[in-house]
């Protein structure tokens, strides 16, 4: 099927909004290359389940798009259109499977040597695309803190070493009521600022739900993680289709598949969890990297103005020699080696957050949980600087929001 063969009853698969979204610029889509359609629709079928960034990023690019006239359209497009694509990929259903066909996309334009200009054309496009967006303005800076190193009696690490050249390491924190003055600050913001998805609180252990605060968690996805983990080791057992099969599973996967709710009312915060556990290597295991990754995925997708994140202890993994041996396992906490792993997080959590839309203005703060350490980085903050003033979290996080 081709683009200009495009017919309103071909989306009725989507979801609703999707559907609506899709159909009330029917007119415009059947004029895109078939090298680019189907990666917008696989963009637009996940619509209902975004955040209203991502939303908002979404009903740009089809205003953008609708907005050219014929002969804009059709120049924007011509670097897509020049790819010579093959017949079966017409025969893909990339309507109703865009990711499907946006894969085999991919190993066509490698073995026909097109990579290149598919990437050029994709950056040209994204960067007018960009360019043509509102700069909208923040309510407020936006605010990340991480608390690392929960278990941690004592250490030889030198915590947090890569953030402390961009901030102030502050070495006499009183530790008492640390973690719920984090807590608080999350709140108070959320109440000072009441957006969906802007506010939000990633923790290794279970947590309950507060108001106007989007969450999740480790420990509370226990269930969740155990059953997508039996059906990946039923997949990779001999006869049960291997790699690309578990690819094609989760790629899949709903949430109702694992036991969450498919509920249009939690369809947006359990679509995010099975995409963490489903894309993220390791997620599915390590508390560590399941902090890691989905701080990383809210700051890309949701771009929240507040971010909490708190990494907990993962279970240390069994050696090669027990592995051969057969040994049983009994999983063991490693809190020191999972202070590694949370300081790597912490630093990696912060990088995420100067990609972001008034990154200039942000404020980051990272704290070794029950400890005197923490590294501020923000305006305020003198880069590479050491503070020994016995002080406490809400007063540093005071003077970065001065």
């Amino acid at each position: 099927m081709r683009p200009d063969d495009l017919t309103p009853a071909q989306f009725v698969q989507y979801p609703p909004e999707a559907q609506q979204l899709a159909i009330a610029h029917l007119a415009m889509l059947k004029h895109l290359p078939l090298a680019l359609l189907p990666l917008l629709l696989r963009e637009t079928i996940a619509y209902d389940w975004k955040f209203p960034i991502e939303r908002k990023d979404l009903e740009h690019q089809y205003d953008y798009l609708t907005a050219m006239t014929a002969d804009d359209l059709r120049g924007t497009m011509a670097p897509f259109a020049q790819l010579k694509l093959t017949a079966e990929l017409e025969l893909v259903d990339w309507v109703n499977k865009p990711g499907e066909f946006s894969e085999r996309l991919t190993a066509h334009l490698w073995a026909s040597h097109q990579i290149d200009a598919f990437r050029t054309a994709s950056v040209n496009y994204v960067h007018k695309l960009n360019a043509s967006a509102p700069v909208e303005k923040l309510p407020a800076p936006r605010l990340a803190m991480v608390a690392a190193g929960q278990g941690v009696a004592e250490t030889q690490t030198a915590v947090f070493r890569k953030l402390r050249p961009y901030g102030v390491h502050f070495t006499n924190v009183k530790p008492e009521d640390g973690l719920a003055a984090l807590r608080e600050k999350v709140a108070a913001r959320a109440r000072q600022y009441p957006q969906p998805f802007a506010h939000w609180h990633i923790d290794g252990a279970n947590i309950s739900p507060e108001p106007g605060i989007a969450s999740v968690c480790f420990d509370g996805l226990a269930g969740v993680r155990s059953k997508l983990v039996d059906k990946m080791r039923r997949v990779m057992q001999p006869g049960g289709g291997g790699p690309e099969t578990l690819r094609t599973m989760l790629a899949e996967m709903r949430p109702e598949d694992v036991g969450l709710s498919g509920a249009a009312s939690d369809a947006v915060l359990n679509r995010f969890a099975i995409s963490v556990l489903t894309e993220g290597s390791g997620t599915q295991i390590f508390a560590t990297t399941f902090v890691q990754w989905s701080a990383r995925e809210v700051l890309r997708r949701a771009q929240p103005l507040t971010l909490l994140a708190r990494f907990t202890p993962r279970f240390r993994e069994q050696s090669m020699k027990d592995l051969l041996a057969g040994t049983p396992h009994q999983p063991m906490p490693d809190p020191d080696g999972s202070l590694v792993d949370a300081g790597m997080g912490a630093f990696y959590t912060w990088i995420n957050l100067q990609r972001l839309a008034g990154a200039e203005q942000s404020r980051f703060l990272v704290w070794f949980e029950d400890h005197r350490e923490a590294v501020a980085v923000g305006p305020g903050m003198k880069p590479n600087t050491t503070s020994s003033e016995e002080t406490r979290l809400e007063e540093i996080i005071g003077r970065m929001e001065s």
